[in-house]
């Protein structure tokens, strides 16, 4: 009898969701660098983390959208779907950030409709439009290039890519802690304080993390 041929991250899950969102954390960072440089002249850096090109907030959407859109197929739904998902989630990382960090990376307070600056109607309009574009021209295509991945080689870059993530994700918030305490005239305490003093300093980061505003 024929053995049936293994595929890697099959369907919906942990690994395939992992790597959906490193593309849309690497896609959202060059778009939002483009979109800005048409906006200002300028190429200001959109990363969300330290290291890499990543945004990880269009890498969550793609998640969430993965998860919870991939499987309507009509755009009506996806499109509304995508509006509150996307908004929401926008909105829940606003609040994250300044409740965190003391810090804003964007303040739709100017726009109509508007949800406490966080979101906006036409941001979630974007999000709506994003999703669109993402379920039914992008996912597929996605998807069934993830599956065409070896599946040992699969594994061994997955466990390679958590481990990063996870670097990442440590050192980014632990620098970007230890910046809001700077910022209250807080002296290092310890090895690890007088380590991110040294090597994440004020303006490394403020150069990494162009569009975070702290809070006055």
């Amino acid at each position: 009898m024929k053995q049936k041929k293994e595929i890697f991250a099959k369907g919906i899950c942990f690994k395939k969701a992992l790597w959906v969102f490193l593309i849309g954390s690497i896609f959202g960072v060059i778009m939002e660098t483009i979109i800005s440089y048409f906006q200002y002249g300028n190429f200001e850096s959109r990363r969300g983390l330290i290291y890499g090109p990543l945004n990880p907030v269009y890498g969550f959407g793609a998640m969430i959208f993965m998860v919870f859109l991939a499987k309507y197929k009509n755009p009506l739904k996806v499109f509304i779907g995508g509006m509150l998902l996307g908004g929401g989630f926008e909105y829940l990382c606003s609040l994250l950030q300044e409740w965190i960090f003391g810090t804003t990376s964007w303040d739709y307070s100017g726009h109509a409709f508007n949800i406490g600056g966080r979101t906006s109607l036409l941001f979630m309009f974007y999000w709506g439009i994003i999703a669109l574009l993402f379920v039914f021209l992008i996912y597929s295509f996605l998807s069934k290039m993830i599956e065409k991945i070896p599946v040992r080689i699969g594994e061994v870059l997955t466990i390679l890519l958590i481990i990063f993530l996870l670097v990442d994700c440590a050192i980014s918030i632990t620098a970007c802690l230890r910046q809001t305490e700077r910022s209250k005239g807080l002296e290092a305490s310890n090895g690890i304080e007088v380590f991110l003093d040294k090597h994440y300093p004020d303006k490394r980061l403020n150069e990494i993390f162009e569009n975070a505003k702290r809070q006055k």
